[in-house]
């Protein structure tokens, strides 16, 4: 904790889908975007009105998709963007293919700017990662995550 002598452990959660699919008896990762349409998202962040978490996973398991709630139950909601575009945005993500990731000196004022002043780290933990920072980026070599991996 910053500016105290304690530490807590944080474990990661895991997330299967198929596991969370099988827990919501839904079909597939399809499914899972649609529920989350109407609950909200960043791109319709409201969700649906008067459609709360109960209503919309039964909403989903008994129409089976977004397109036959928008023309059934569902077809006077209002959506800022169209739901199913929002849906292919989540299954279909923008990205670029073209990229080169660059490793260069640790910007130790940018760092400690912002754990420091900004969070509340303790300054001489921080200053002292960044040197034992610097000393493992003095021994790498150039790699590539394909390397990394295997």
């Amino acid at each position: 904790m910053p500016n105290k002598d304690e530490y807590i452990e944080i474990k990661p959660e895991i997330i299967e889908l198929n596991e969370v699919l099988k827990a919501l008896k839904l079909r597939d990762r399809t499914q899972l975007i649609d529920l989350a349409i109407l609950l909200g998202t960043d791109l319709n962040p409201d969700g649906v009105s008067g459609i709360g978490p109960q209503k919309a996973l039964k909403l989903i398991q008994e129409f089976g998709n977004l397109e036959k709630l928008i023309q059934g139950p569902l077809k006077n909601a209002q959506f800022p963007t169209d739901p199913l575009k929002i849906r292919d945005y989540f299954l279909n993500p923008p990205h670029n293919p073209n990229y080169k990731i660059e490793f260069g000196q640790p910007d130790e004022r940018g760092i400690i700017e912002f754990l420091v002043y900004e969070h509340d780290f303790n300054e001489e933990r921080v200053k002292n990662a960044i040197e034992r920072l610097k000393k493992a980026m003095g021994k790498r070599k150039e790699s590539t995550l394909d390397s990394f991996f295997g």
